[in-house]
């Protein structure tokens, strides 16, 4: 399985469930039963080994985050995890905490355990934390101090006198998508070459069956339901980029990164057709298995592989995308959640409690992360207003406007899972949503640096990787041109100064037009922009914001939001997401 993220309890049903409509979809994921169908999957078979393809960690819930992690690892060790590839999130808090959550001890602050670390719920002893007792696995990530890998690049284990190495990698671009601390001292190399340079290493140990974990991935095309599908074969993927490289030794390639399931094998089925045999072609041309378990313990892939005994080399590959449904409806015997991970689960909701039931404000309605045709978010323009209020004083930045990176807007937004409204949001809801621990940045941006970078946000233009569409604060509206080219896309973005930290808010001055017919209307003209650190720096790809100048730090992300949302409860009103004064849509899309 992948992308994990902490999520120690079950995040609810998944909509990518082959012809079950919403209502009927089952509760998936949760620690203890990924354990208990874990647990089934090696009594079914002994020679059975567990692996992850990165994101472990990080961006977790408020009851794993809160502990640095530490209950996460905790889960996974009782679950019995054997390797995992690093992912991006791994690095989110920097190699050395990342040594730390695999060696163990405590998380030391001016050089005394936090109060927060070494819990000792799911370690030998309370006061302490073990670390991983799988290893994580780091191919492409070079230390540049000693010019070793971080981690060990692969792992081997034994079945009846044949070894299989798992080579386990990032994504190369993993410095684009974490704060330059986190991955300070690092260097990511390609990961196709990178394998490639380790199938010699490992054919001179007797190696011949060979599976990559590997923290990158691709999406199904559209029309996609079926966890086990490959609808259009992941075309133009970068997991498609990567495979396309690799030596034809590799028998099975383990994907994550994207939180979509897939399975492209011998056993895709597209959208309930009849099963047709995919895979994605390497560099010799030969189709390889590749396959991703969607994210958050929801799914688990259980892969058969048939080795020679005599070659040593794998034979046949069979993988089985499989809800882990908490429902059990699915499944041929019945399955209890795992008693020891249902019990460290429980130690740590009650230590996070206080803190996660803590009401903000109530909203009116679901404010989810998805984006509509324009790439807007509900969500979205929520964090940007709290992070627009939290710098508007003169004396915290100044702030006029605020942009908020899409990717940092996690799911499921601000949702009451029941589906009834109004709903009151809880401390926990809204660390859910935003749990990188970033800290704001109020810059100054001239109007055509603002253009610059809302034109950065389409892939291809000034260097983005992927289509990047930036959540905006309230009184900040824009258009774009689905047609246009690189720099032509902005063709309108209209600003009315407005206080967000009343409610409701209040326009203050005119309307002006930045950007009219796709002409800066005043190039030199500045403003005062809030980001996060992380885009501050560059990050996702929006490198004109590195050339803000008159840079002011500011508070955390989420007590930004907490603050904002607490001023609604404070006035005595709620957050409708439909006000006429939230200034929506904010974002068109033009054809």
């Amino acid at each position: 399985f992948n992308d994990f993220h902490g999520t120690l309890e079950s995040p609810g049903t998944f909509g990518q469930n082959t012809g079950v409509p919403a209502a009927s979809r089952p509760a998936v994921g949760g620690a203890e039963y990924l354990a208990a169908y874990v647990a089934a999957a090696k009594a079914a078979n002994p020679n059975t080994v567990v692996v992850g393809a990165g994101d472990f960690i990080g961006a977790s819930p408020l009851v794993s985050a809160l502990f640095f992690d530490e209950p996460a690892v905790e889960s996974l060790n009782k679950i019995g995890v054997d390797f995992s590839s690093v992912g991006n999130h791994e690095f989110d808090k920097g190699k050395d905490e990342l040594r730390r959550l695999q060696n163990g001890g405590c998380k030391l602050v001016a050089g005394v355990p936090d109060a927060n670390s070494c819990r000792g719920y799911g370690s030998s002893a309370p006061g302490t934390f073990d670390g991983a007792k799988f290893k994580w696995l780091s191919a492409n990530v070079i230390d540049t101090a000693t010019g070793r890998t971080l981690l060990p690049a692969y792992g081997i284990k034994s079945f009846g006198g044949v070894k299989v190495a798992f080579i386990g990698m990032t994504l190369k671009g993993t410095p684009g998508i974490v704060t330059p601390t986190g991955v300070a001292g690092l260097s990511f190399a390609d990961e196709a070459a990178t394998v490639n340079a380790l199938v010699p290493k490992l054919r001179a140990q007797g190696i011949e069956s060979i599976v990559v974990l590997v923290h990158q991935g691709g999406f199904q095309g559209s029309g996609n339901s079926d966890i086990n599908g490959c609808v259009g074969n992941l075309a133009g993927s970068d997991i498609a980029t990567v495979v396309a490289g690799l030596d034809n030794a590799v028998d099975l390639v383990i994907s994550g990164h994207t939180h979509a399931a897939y399975n492209c094998s011998a056993n895709t089925v597209d959208n309930g057709s009849t099963p047709r045999a995919t895979g994605l072609p390497n560099k010799a041309g030969r189709l390889v298995p590749v396959t991703s378990a969607s994210a958050f313990g929801r799914v688990i892939t259980e892969v058969n592989l048939t080795v020679d005994s005599v070659s040593r080399d794998v034979t046949a590959v069979s993988p089985v995308n499989k809800l882990v449904d908490r429902t059990n409806a699915a499944m041929t015997a019945a399955i209890t959640a795992n008693p020891e991970v249902k019990t460290l689960v429980a130690s740590y909701k009650t230590a996070v409690s206080p803190l996660a039931n803590q009401v903000l404000g109530t909203i009116t309605a679901a404010m989810t992360n998805s984006a509509n045709t324009a790439g807007e978010m509900e969500a979205g323009d929520l964090i940007a207003d709290a992070q627009l209020a939290a710098t508007q004083p003169a004396a915290l930045g100044g702030a006029v406007m605020a942009f908020m990176n899409a990717g940092g807007v996690r799911s499921p937004g601000f949702v009451n899972a029941a589906g009834s409204y109004p709903y009151n949001v809880s401390y926990g809801d809204a660390f859910t949503v935003q749990p990188f621990g970033n800290s704001l940045v109020t810059m100054t941006l001239t109007a055509q640096q603002i253009k610059d970078v809302l034109e950065q946000q389409f892939s291809g233009c000034l260097g983005q990787t992927a289509q990047r569409i930036m959540q905006i604060s309230n009184g900040l509206k824009y258009k774009w041109s689905a047609a246009g080219t690189c720099g032509t896309r902005i063709t309108e973005v209209a600003f009315t100064p407005t206080d967000v930290t009343v409610v409701p808010p209040v326009a203050t001055a005119a309307t002006e037009y930045i950007v009219l017919a796709g002409v800066v209307q005043n190039p030199t003209k500045t403003y005062r922009v809030t980001v996060n650190n992380f885009m501050a720096t560059g990050g996702d790809g929006f490198t004109t914001l590195v050339g803000g100048t008159s840079q002011l730090g500011g508070a955390q992300d989420i007590d930004a939001l907490v603050a904002h949302l607490k001023t609604y409860q404070t006035a005595g009103a709620v957050v409708n997401p439909a006000a006429a004064v939230l200034g929506k849509p904010r974002i068109s899309r033009l054809p």
